[in-house]
């Protein structure tokens, strides 16, 4: 199989294969890497974990198990301008470095196999964890517990002042919305990198791992646009049309294909 089915058919799996999923996803843009071989040497960050975690039951071990990842020196990627391997999930584990995303994902992967219990949320601009029935949030980059006043304030960071928290934003990520969610990072590291296949790859999976949003379609398009495919960014921006509701854009989006229509083909 290629690398694109075989991160669709980990997450067809029961339990879904988050991690290995994520390491397919690396392995459509290295082509060199071994997915087997990563997920092989993850089992010596699983004996590093364990050994420096507190004697305490399975659920209080969450945020022990993220303090622990950052005594071994798993952090936020700080770098600027942040490069796709901050999303790349072999590269997260061999810098240590990586988008909160990322490092929610190894959490994740590590309390598996460890019967810890967390699961992700889906937070707008920084992907958070949460132990099941818990009264707070968990930032996969440092261990923090987050309350309620904690979540507005990284919301205003994301979002601005104006935005409001909603139940919505704390809810459970599924495992295929997680992977949707480190597509779109990527294809968006990817765009600002300058890599316009490395991201219509990331564009293509995104529509793929669930209902696509007016945004993916528009994403898809500019990519499009920068790779001069004329026809496929007019049926990307056709079907953003279709899913707007918003009239300005509605407008914008029609005079965009209208322009499109007057151009001349490339090819």
């Amino acid at each position: 199989m290629e690398p694109r089915q075989h991160c669709l058919e980990c997450l067809d799996r029961d339990p879904p294969a988050l991690l290995e999923s994520a390491v397919w996803i690396a392995a459509e843009h290295l082509p060199s890497l071994e997915p087997t071989e990563v997920l092989r040497d993850f089992g010596g960050l699983l004996q590093a974990v364990a050994c420096g975690l507190p004697n305490l039951p399975p659920a209080e071990l969450a945020q022990p198990l993220l303090r622990r990842l950052n005594e071994l020196d798993f952090h936020e990627d700080d770098e600027t301008p942040l490069r796709p391997r901050a999303a790349l999930l072999p590269e997260v584990l061999a810098r240590r470095r990586g988008q909160p995303l990322s490092l929610a994902l190894i959490a994740l992967e590590l309390a598996v196999r460890l019967e810890v219990p967390l699961v992700g949320v889906g937070f707008p601009g920084h992907f958070l964890l949460r132990v099941p029935g818990a009264d707070h949030l968990l930032d996969p980059c440092s261990g923090r517990r987050l309350y309620t006043r904690d979540c507005r304030e990284l919301l205003f960071r994301a979002l601005g002042p104006q935005a409001e928290l909603q139940a919505t934003h704390l809810r459970t990520a599924t495992p295929r919305e997680m992977i949707q969610r480190l597509s779109r990072n990527l294809r968006q590291l990817h765009q600002e990198a300058g890599q316009p296949l490395a991201a219509l790859k990331d564009a293509e999976r995104v529509l793929q791992l669930g209902p696509p949003g007016m945004y993916d379609h528009l994403a898809r398009a500019d990519i499009y646009r920068v790779l001069d495919c004329p026809q496929a960014e007019r049926y990307d921006l056709e079907h953003a049309l279709m899913l707007c509701d918003n009239p300005a854009q509605h407008l914008q989006l029609a005079q965009r294909l209208r322009r499109l229509g007057q151009a001349q083909p490339l090819h």
